[in-house]
């Protein structure tokens, strides 16, 4: 007998080509997940923009038909002391608060991770708790705090001999209070973002930098602030762009005063646009917040940029 040869082809049978119809659902599926993305955006940010950016050239105050004047909502603004007032307190207040959130947060962060802490997960409860609290509530509970007459903090103050201070009709202590309040609520965010970034740090660096001899502080510049300086720059960018847009909680927990002392720029549009009814006037204000902050988002990736 001889042997027949046995085609493969018979065995595997016609190789079968990926149809069109996979082809489609695999290009489909992430375009539907991005439409979601896309469409959200749209509605919520392309749109009202479009149209802040419409009524800033207009006169428009929520109600009739707005009328094209050019540039003089503009003109005004620049000829506008109190908006200069406003914003150069908002500036004011990111100076301060964004460095004092940034100490605080990786502060905790590092004493979390540190291997020498006990109850770790009761105190991330704790450190993580203002962060589930509404801004409002946030900023009545201060209030009540650093109340003159009837604060807490006053009434230890008092308890203690001293004179009560005036929380709420001290331009610089009201102004204090709010950048308090703003680390406590912000605190918590950043902290989750420092202690995934400090994990991620390799253990293997600061055993041999301990071989050599480095000390705690010595371990913690040369290592930990290097390792994590991609972190460091979100965490302030993030919190630049929060502290110039703070509203809710100031406006909880002073009202911007006292008088209009610490109104930020938030509020002084808020003020214009709802309490005196000139949406043009206001848009014209938001288009020049939204290009002071796209200059300090810009300004800070140049920054990162050269120092990496």
């Amino acid at each position: 007998m001889t042997a027949t040869a046995i085609d493969p082809k018979r065995l595997t049978g016609p190789r079968k080509r990926p149809g069109k119809g996979r082809r489609v659902q695999y290009r489909f599926a992430p375009l539907a997940l991005a439409g979601v993305n896309i469409v959200l955006f749209g509605v919520f940010f392309v749109w009202p923009g479009s149209l802040g950016l419409i009524y800033s050239f207009t006169d428009y105050t929520g109600l009739g038909t707005p009328e094209f004047i050019g540039m003089d909502n503009y003109e005004k603004l620049f000829a506008d002391p109190t908006f200069y007032d406003s914003l150069l307190r908002t500036f004011l207040f990111a100076v301060l608060s964004v460095p004092l959130m940034y100490v605080m947060s990786l502060s905790i962060a590092a004493l979390l991770v540190s291997n020498y802490t006990k109850g770790k997960a009761a105190a991330k409860i704790v450190f993580f708790f203002p962060w589930l609290i509404s801004p409002i509530v946030a900023g009545v509970i201060w209030r009540w705090m650093f109340g003159e007459s009837f604060g807490f903090v006053n009434y230890l103050i008092t308890r203690l001999g001293a004179d009560p201070l005036a929380w709420q009709t001290d331009p610089d202590l009201a102004l204090m209070v709010v950048v308090i309040a703003a680390t406590w609520g912000g605190t918590a965010f950043n902290m989750l973002i420092f202690i995934a970034a400090l994990k991620n740090v390799p253990r293997a660096y600061y055993e041999a930098a301990e071989i050599d001899g480095a000390n705690a502080w010595q371990r913690f510049r040369h290592i930990t602030l290097p390792s994590i300086a991609p972190t460091s720059f979100l965490v302030i960018l993030l919190s630049s762009l929060g502290a110039m847009k703070e509203f809710a909680m100031v406006q909880a927990l002073n009202g911007g005063g006292p008088g209009t002392s610490n109104t930020f720029i938030i509020q002084y549009i808020y003020q214009t646009g709802f309490q005196r009814a000139d949406i043009g006037y206001a848009s014209a204000v938001s288009m020049i917040l939204l290009l002071i902050l796209l200059t300090i988002a810009l300004v800070q990736l140049a920054v990162n940029r050269r120092r990496a």
